[in-house]
C-alpha cells in the first residue's frame, strides 16, 4: 500500500488526524471489550507506547510518512512480536478490535475492506505459538 501520498489509503483516511482517530479507537476497544482480554493482557498497562508504535507503523504502511522506519528502522514485525505468545485467540481478538474500529471510523466500504484484509494477513503472520511449542520440545 504505497501509492502516491495524495491517493494513498493514508490520505483517504484523513491523513494524520484520521489515522490517530482509528488507532485511538482501536486501543479504546481493546480496553473496553471483554472479548479482547487475551490480546489486551499481552500489552503493558499503559497502551501509550503501543498506540504510538501502531500509529507510526500504519502511517508508512498506508502510504503516509514512514515514521516507524525513520525512528526504528525496518519493522521486522514478527521478530519484534516474538517475545509475546500470540495464538489464534489473540490474533482474533486483535482483529475484532480492529474490525470494530474500522467499521466506526472508515465510511468508505472498499477502503475499509481493503485495509482490513491486509491487516488480517499481517495478524495471521504474527501468530507464533506453533513455533514456540516446537522450540520448547525436548531434544
Amino acid at each position: 500500500m504505497n501509492p502516491s501520498q495524495d491517493h494513498s489509503p493514508y490520505a483517504a483516511l484523513g491523513g494524520e488526524p484520521g489515522l490517530h482517530r482509528l488507532v485511538d479507537r482501536f486501543y479504546a476497544l481493546m480496553d473496553e471489550l471483554p472479548e479482547a482480554y487475551n490480546a489486551r493482557r499481552i500489552h503493558p498497562e499503559s497502551l501509550d507506547g503501543a498506540r504510538q508504535g501502531l500509529f507510526e507503523f500504519l502511517s508508512g504502511w498506508l502510504g503516509g510518512p514512514p515514521l516507524y522506519v525513520q525512528r526504528l528502522g525496518h519493522p521486522r514485525l514478527r521478530m519484534r512480536h516474538r517475545p509475546y505468545t500470540i495464538g489464534t485467540l489473540e490474533r482474533d481478538e486483535w482483529m475484532l478490535c480492529m474490525h470494530e474500529a474500522l467499521q466506526e471510523q472508515v465510511a468508505d466500504v472498499a477502503l475499509r475492506d481493503a485495509i482490513e484484509q491486509r491487516l488480517s494477513a499481517l495478524a495471521d503472520h504474527m501468530v507464533n505459538t506453533e513455533a514456540r511449542e516446537c522450540a520448547c520440545e525436548p531434544a
